[in-house]
Parts: C-alpha cells; sequence; structure tokens
C-alpha cells in the first residue's frame, strides 16, 4: 500500500483539499488499462481516484516543504503593493484566476493583497469570501505541513498582518 500526503486543487471546483494517496489501481477504461491515484480527502474521508498521468493536470502535488513555507510567509509580508482602481469584480475574477492556478504563492499573494486592500476600503461581499478562502487554503496546507493545529498557523498569519 502507498500512502502520502499530497494536495489536491480541483480547478472546475474551486478549492484546495488535502487529500492522502492510499493505493495506485489499474482499472480498464474504454479498453485501455490505466493507472490511477486512489485518493482519501481527508476533510470528508471521501475517496477519489485521479488517473496518474492526469495528476499535474488536475492539480495534484506534494504538501509543501519548510522553506516554501517561508517563502510564504516573505509573500505575506511584502508591503509595497500597488492596487489600480479596477472594479471590484474585475479584482474579484483576478484573484479567482490565481487561486484556480493551485499555487500555493499564487494564494498567498490573493491573501496578502486581499488583507492589504481591506485596511484601505471595504471589501465586496465576493471578496470577503474569496479572503477568508485563502486563508483557510493557506492555514490548512501549512498545518499540515507542519503538524499544528490550524489554529496555530492562523495566529501566526495574523502576527505577520499585524506587525506589518
Amino acid at each position: 500500500m502507498y500512502s502520502t500526503l499530497c494536495i489536491l486543487v480541483f480547478i472546475s471546483l474551486p478549492g484546495i483539499n488535502v487529500a492522502e494517496v492510499v493505493n495506485i489501481e489499474e482499472k480498464d477504461i474504454a479498453g485501455n488499462r490505466q493507472r490511477f491515484y486512489v485518493l482519501r480527502i481527508l476533510d470528508t474521508d471521501r475517496k477519489i481516484m485521479v488517473p496518474v498521468n492526469n495528476a499535474s493536470a488536475v492539480g495534484l502535488r506534494q504538501v509543501i516543504s519548510e522553506q516554501e513555507i517561508r517563502e510564504i510567509f516573505d509573500i505575506l509580508r511584502e508591503r509595497t503593493i500597488a492596487f489600480d482602481n479596477q472594479t471590484w469584480n474585475r479584482r474579484y475574477r483576478g484573484f479567482m484566476d490565481k487561486i484556480k492556478t493551485g499555487s500555493i504563492y499564487d494564494v498567498a499573494e490573493v491573501l496578502r493583497d486581499l488583507y492589504r486592500l481591506k485596511t484601505d476600503k471595504q471589501l465586496s461581499f465576493g471578496e470577503r469570501r474569496m479572503l477568508d478562502t485563502a486563508r483557510t487554503l493557506i492555514v490548512k496546507e501549512i498545518a499540515i505541513a507542519r503538524g499544528q493545529t490550524e489554529e496555530q498557523v492562523k495566529n501566526e498569519i495574523e502576527a505577520i498582518f499585524l506587525a506589518n
């Protein structure tokens, strides 16, 4: 049995989930033999199968390292963020596109930008939800990577923003 933690990004359903690869199976699909990762989504305990040759296309990747966590915190600390005068819905689409990439760095930029923006103006309902989504995604992944509680990670991130 194969077991490793990974991050699964559903491009069609915006969201990042932590999953565990519990097995690799071969199945006959339309007369072709294919290999699949069998994943267990940690939040829901649901199992899904992802074709091995399609894993990167759906955003399957390893949980981030401590070095990558430090890089995320560096992104969150950046203060020189320039906001143009875009409408909230145009900004929202840009932020959503970044989240859909599955890149933890892009999600960190969304969190940073929305957090900084909310200190200057009131966020729209969609932007507030996006801020919560970005925060949750970052907190979940760092908590899994470090073996910490989500509350510990959330406090560490809040401290970064309060210090700046």
